[in-house]
Order: C-alpha cells, then structure tokens, then sequence
C-alpha cells in the first residue's frame, strides 16, 4: 500500500463519512486531472503543466503519498519556469503509476 490514511483521519476526527468524501473526492478529480496533465505534457503547454500537477500534489499529500508529492512538486516546478521537457517526461510515467495504483487500491479498499 502506498498511500496511508492517516492525516484524513487526522483531519476526520473518527468522522467515517468524512473519509468516504475525501476518497470519493479523490477518485474523482484526480484521474481528470491526471489526464489533464499528461495532455497537457503531450502539448507542451508548460503553463498547463504546472495547474495539473499543482493541483493533483495536494490530493496525494493528503494521501499520505510523499514520493508521488514530490514527484508532482517537480512536475510543477518544471511546468511553472517551462524547465526541461525531457525530466518532465522522464518524471511523468512514476506520477501516473502510483497515482493509478492508488485509485485501484481506494477503490478496493472502500469497495467503490
């Protein structure tokens, strides 16, 4: 498992209703948002780059995700000074992998 509930539960205070949503919330948006971002590296629109990968780096921290956080985080950095391409595209494919990972585990997980 690479991802961890802890700072939802955090957050939720044994509310379960409340994790459900951030899940489901995360099911949602994020494989939109990825393929947003893989879009967007495809058309290298840097200043697209970098709103996809901002905006999936959130959801994934709160997942407990660090490495795909920090992933993301240069992601975004490289879209936001329209850095290198290659290391964009290079770093791209481990985001997706374990983002992809983590949607099937949610999914079964909470059995959505």
């Amino acid at each position: 498992m690479i991802y961890t509930l802890d700072k939802i539960n955090e957050l939720a205070e044994g509310d379960e209703d409340f994790i459900l949503s951030v899940v489901s919330v995360f099911l949602e948006e994020v494989p939109e948002d990825l393929s947003a971002l893989e879009s967007a590296i495809d058309e290298k629109d840097f200043d697209q780059i970098y709103k996809m990968a901002h905006k999936i780096k959130p959801n994934v921290d709160l997942l407990g995700m660090e490495q795909t956080r920090a992933n993301a985080l240069e992601i975004e950095t490289l879209g936001k000074t329209a850095g290198n391409m290659e290391d964009i595209i290079a770093k791209f494919p481990l985001l997706k992998k374990d983002v992809e990972q983590v949607i099937s585990e949610l999914q079964k997980d909470f059995n959505v």
